[in-house]
């Protein structure tokens, strides 16, 4: 049994050692930092949401018939640049309308999504810049185009923003890449960092389970001999 648990032992710590060792690293990474500090939570001002108007607003039939679409679905929402309707198609496409008028918004420009990341934030830093995407980067979990703010804080925090309503989408910062690389390295999916199934995964696992089995094996081996050498020294002394 000594010789059969110590080869497997070994060769299986070769396969998976250094994966071994990566959820390890992910595990003391993701409980070391506080999960707020990953999501940016102590940088986004508190604030309460104005409510919502009561008068002077189209329905959501009334605001899809002015924006020329038949909508399946249906929110009223306030926003940092006023009161919408967001509007969902039979084919799963959204539109953002004034709900005032049912005319979408313009874009926002650059210094709008200054003004509008910098009233939501919190925090030593200030806005250093501004970038578009036609479409949303991996890391937002978004899709679509939308507005880059960077922060200058020690974090290097970045604000995603609606270019039709201007809301914060998502928050990222260096802190939350530290964490995400991690994350992937301890779930073996580098491709989208949600696949809990992943065949990398599912196979380390299983490689892992007789390499930690043997190794107790061989502790218990070793225990026992270290045991039977201590009772052999009591008796002779």
């Amino acid at each position: 049994m000594l010789r059969w648990s110590t080869q497997i032992h070994k060769w299986l710590a070769l396969v998976v050692g250094l994966q071994v060792l990566g959820w390890v690293l992910g595990g003391l990474v993701m409980t070391a930092i506080p999960i707020e500090i990953v999501r940016s939570e102590h940088r986004l001002m508190e604030a309460a949401k104005p409510p919502l108007p009561v008068g002077g607003l189209l329905d959501h039939a009334a605001a899809g018939r002015a924006a020329g679409v038949q909508p399946v679905e249906a929110a009223l929402k306030q926003t940092p640049r006023g009161t919408f309707w967001v509007l969902k198609d039979a084919g799963g496409e959204t539109r953002a309308v004034d709900a005032a008028t049912g005319r979408p918004m313009p874009r926002l420009t650059k210094d709008e999504a200054v003004r509008i990341a910098g009233s939501l934030y919190q925090g030593p830093g200030r806005a250093v810049a501004a970038r578009w995407y036609d479409e949303a980067p991996q890391e937002t979990g978004k899709e679509g185009p939308l507005w880059r703010i960077d922060f200058d804080d020690p974090e290097g925090t970045a604000f995603y923003l609606s270019p039709e309503t201007g809301e914060l989408l998502s928050r990222r910062s260096n802190v939350w890449r530290f964490y995400d690389f991690f994350w992937r390295i301890h779930i073996l999916d580098f491709k989208d960092g949600e696949d809990f199934n992943h065949p990398l995964l599912i196979g380390a696992a299983a490689l892992t389970l007789p390499m930690v089995v043997t190794g107790f094996v061989l502790l218990w081996i070793r225990l026992r001999r270290d045991l039977a050498a201590a009772r052999a020294r009591r008796r002779a002394a």
